[in-house]
């Protein structure tokens, strides 16, 4: 079976919620490593057909360690991701030419608001050499720490299934 790998930050979960998702839907055409980015490999193995990396929209991108602070101090729980996001990750991560890509972030629902971390992670990766499967996609939370707006993790793993299906 062929490998996917999805690597994801998350400071209050709604993230994370969305990667599992993301990797529930991909399961079945893939044999899929779920991953927070504080972990995820330097090196993506030549074996990976796929990556899938998310992140949350702080401050119209991806996160930095300021904006990742600035969650630490509105956590009423401890964070999921407490080191490095996927901004870093991105910036020093080897992928193998060609590999499959997309990017997916969590964000606030506000019609027109701009940014989007999905975006801009979806540069990175083709600055890599990816070959993007799909455009950005943004999943929509209620406020800064969340909830998920309803449905959201449903349509997630719908998204995952139409990537699985695309590149099988």
């Amino acid at each position: 079976m062929q490998r996917a790998l999805v690597v994801f930050e998350s400071m209050f979960g709604n993230t994370q919620t969305i990667a599992k998702a993301v990797a529930a839907g991909l399961t079945g055409r893939f044999d899929v490593e779920l991953v927070e980015a504080g972990d995820a490999p330097a090196a993506v193995p030549d074996d990976v057909r796929l990556v899938v990396v998310g992140g949350p929209t702080h401050a119209f991108g991806m996160s930095r360690p300021s904006t990742r602070e600035d969650a630490a101090r509105q956590a009423t729980e401890g964070l999921v991701s407490a080191g490095r996001g996927i901004r870093e990750w991105l910036a020093g991560v080897r992928l193998p030419r060609g590999i499959g890509a997309a990017a997916f972030t969590t964000k606030v629902h506000r019609p027109a608001l701009p940014g989007s971390a999905a975006s801009k992670a979806a540069r990175l990766l083709r600055r890599h050499g990816a070959r993007l499967v799909a455009p950005a996609e943004s999943f929509s939370v209620t406020g800064t720490r969340g909830p998920l707006l309803d449905g959201e993790a449903e349509r997630a793993r719908r998204w995952a299934e139409r990537l699985a299906a695309g590149l099988g």
